[in-house]
């Protein structure tokens, strides 16, 4: 007989950030308890709850008693459990008695090979066991096992200490509407919880479940209480957008998921602050709204911020105005402090800032953030020239990248670095580019998010970039398994991006080249260029994957180790389309194959020299046919490249597929004569550097 189980555990309320972990572990633990101890059928459907004051778990088709088992058990190997005379020995009858079965003979036994001896062996039908049994053990187990952040001790009612997350108040275990006596953390199971902390009567507060299948549907209708974390998240969100109306509500997911694990009814009530804070960068109010009081910021259609502001509350009522008002005067001295942080940082300009920045260490093997900020700059001026930039706006702009991080502001709200060192820049004057820059530097910052949007901020941005990660690598830092404290990863994928998106025409080595050339005064610098180049291709194939190319396409251009990435796109879509011609497979396989037979033959090709074919030695009909076919078509081809039209040049090399096949066919290519060898391996070296101009085709093959 199958039944629906329940189990909860109510408590005091729960850390927030913590409550969507726990609530999964909670019923992940139990489940797998369960099904372990075959207490569940293959269609079984556990739904996990997590309250601020409650971690639960409903089961369906929760076996009452698990089914019986046929259990093959090895007694003893035959050598042991037999003497000489093929009687049982006293270790058998002993083992035979701590089996259970005291009474067995050895005809009872099951004589069978085991690996090169024999052993006999015994089977028999173990009896299901209840749920109450396996249950309890699962529950100990889920509990023990939880991402628990901190665990607190307190004092039960009868004198116990006891350890938890927080303090537990009571234990509901239900199978159907069948109560199961389980114990945990000094509780008795019952079919008893509490409802809302407020929103019922302190006398009423007890809440009955009468069966497990009725658990949500009971705690919403008589305890006040929404179980399901997603349920409440909906609603939050549905409620929010619902009382923003024209303007566009800030919910990032973040925030919803904090809020949903601080309420158990939500309900969204309208706020506002006085428009004068409106004076105030709106990033600065937004943050400090959403970080330190949980709140939601509403935007007009143009995204600038509007004073009022929405808020989720724990009690229904009728009459909000309390709550309302108290809310109104709990942000008003956190609007009040970004206001005055940003009155007093506008008294300093952000060059004045600049000497203090020798009292900031960026790291000990790597000096001050000043040492630090005099690389950026003169890396960013070198990329600025390669752009044909403004090298001085440009050096202007990396010299002030970093002085808002001795603000007032930033000091108190690290996220809005870079984002006030462009309030701030314009507050002093700079040019528009030079203020962009204090923010697009650290462009990208995650992936998919915006890159810099002026040629300025794209050089400090790359310069910022490549310096950490010439850097950090040189130091020791690199990036291990999961462990990468400087955000290497990110920062290859920003630097890639960059040169990918803008289709910048950079050299890869030449960037990392300068970027090392700055650190020549730091003393025991080993230039890590190589190492960080391999890494950067190994991200650059992630990011290929992800725009749709297979591993093949994108081997066939990144295994040429391609120094520049400005092409890149266009020369896989071109490879993506030669691999869908039908020519491709035979001549990806014969680039393969000459591919081969060239590394094969390097001191040969080396003695051919720049001489190239010689049209006297070609006796083979098929090789003066291959030999007339790469001459006519590499008028074509040259144009095709030089134009950048990577697909026109693998579509006209699909043109030689019938006399490269022939040549293979027909032609020895390690002729005896070894001049005729050797013209054969020039003719192949030229075929093969023609059919590798824009990738490697012989990556395509299978």
């Amino acid at each position: 007989m199958t039944q629906t189980l329940l189990i909860e555990l109510l408590t005091e309320e729960l850390p927030p950030k913590a409550l969507a972990k726990l609530g999964k572990a909670f019923a992940d633990g139990i489940v797998n308890g369960l099904k372990s101890r075959d207490f569940l059928e293959a269609d079984s459907i556990a739904t996990a709850y997590a309250t601020p004051r409650r971690l639960a778990v409903s089961i369906t088709k929760v076996r009452a008693v698990s089914p019986d088992k046929s259990i093959r058990e090895k007694v003893l190997p035959v050598s042991v459990a037999l003497d000489a005379a093929g009687n049982g020995t006293p270790p058998l009858a002993k083992k035979l008695a701590a089996l259970g079965f005291p009474n067995l003979t050895v005809a009872d036994l099951e004589r069978a090979q085991d690996g090169k001896a024999e052993s006999f062996f015994y089977t028999y039908t173990a009896a299901g066991s209840a749920l109450q049994g396996g249950l309890q053990a699962a529950l100990e187990d889920s509990v023990a096992k939880l991402p628990i952040p901190k665990v607190m001790s307190y004092q039960r009612p009868d004198g116990a200490t006891v350890q938890f997350v927080r303090p537990a108040h009571a234990l509901v275990a239900l199978h159907g509407d069948a109560v199961l006596p389980l114990t945990l953390l000094g509780l008795t199971a019952s079919n008893v919880t509490e409802g809302h902390r407020f929103l019922t009567a302190p006398g009423q507060r007890a809440v009955t479940i009468a069966n497990a299948d009725t658990y949500a549907a009971t705690l919403k209708a008589d305890g006040k209480v929404l179980a399901s974390v997603e349920e409440r998240k909906e609603q939050i969100r549905a409620e929010l957008l619902a009382k923003a109306g024209a303007d566009q509500v800030l919910m990032p997911e973040s925030l919803l998921d904090e809020v949903s694990a601080l309420v158990e009814w939500p309900v969204v009530y309208e706020c506002k602050f006085e428009d004068e804070f409106l004076a105030v960068p709106q990033e600065c109010l937004i943050l400090t709204m959403q970080t330190n009081q949980k709140y939601f910021a509403l935007t007009d259609t143009s995204g600038k911020l509007r004073s009022r502001f929405l808020i989720v509350s724990n009690i229904a009522t009728d009459t909000p105005a309390a709550i309302i008002g108290g809310n109104e005067r709990v942000v008003r001295p956190r609007l009040s402090d970004a206001k005055f942080f940003f009155e007093q940082d506008k008294k300093k300009t952000l060059e004045s800032r600049l000497p203090l920045l020798k009292n900031v260490v960026y790291h000990n093997k790597l000096g001050t953030q000043a040492e630090r900020s005099e690389r950026v700059t003169a890396l960013a001026g070198a990329i600025a020239a390669k752009l044909g930039a403004d090298v001085a706006l440009t050096e202007r702009a990396a010299k002030l990248s970093k002085a808002d991080l001795l603000t007032d502001m930033v000091g108190e709200f690290p996220e809005l670095q870079g984002i006030m060192g462009t309030y701030y820049a314009r507050n002093d004057g700079e040019k528009e580019d030079v203020a962009l820059a204090a923010s697009e530097h650290y462009q990208p910052r995650f992936a998919g998010d915006a890159l810099p949007s002026t040629v300025t901020g794209t050089a400090v941005a790359l310069a910022d970039k490549l310096e950490t990660l010439v850097g950090i690598w040189a130091i020791g830092l690199a990036p291990t398994g999961d462990k990468d404290p400087f955000a290497l990863r990110r920062h290859a994928l920003g630097v890639l991006r960059m040169l990918i998106e803008k289709r910048l025409s950079l050299s890869i080595t030449g960037l990392l080249a300068d970027a090392a050339k700055q650190f020549t005064t730091v003393a025991g610098f080993k230039d890590p260029s190589a190492d960080v180049a391999t890494f950067m291709f190994d991200r650059l194939r992630g990011i290929l994957r992800e725009r749709g190319f297979s591993v093949n396409e994108i081997e066939a251009v990144v295994a040429q180790n391609p120094d520049r990435l400005d092409d890149i796109v266009q020369r896989l879509e071109a490879v993506q389309a030669f691999a869908a011609l039908p020519e491709s497979a035979s001549l990806a396989a014969a680039n393969k194959r000459i591919t081969n037979i060239l590394k094969k033959n390097e001191e040969a090709l080396a003695a051919v020299g720049e001489h190239g074919v010689n049209v006297t030695l070609l006796k083979d009909v098929a090789e003066v046919n291959l030999n007339a076919a790469v001459v006519r078509v590499l008028p074509a081809i040259d144009e095709a490249f030089n134009q950048g039209d990577f697909a026109g040049t693998l579509k006209t090399l699909a043109q030689l597929k019938e006399e490269v096949d022939a040549f293979f066919n027909d032609v020895m290519v390690m002729a005896e004569d070894v001049a005729l060898r050797n013209n054969r391996l020039a003719l192949l070296s030229s075929l093969h550097g023609m059919m590798n101009r824009v990738a490697d085709i012989s990556k395509l093959a299978a």
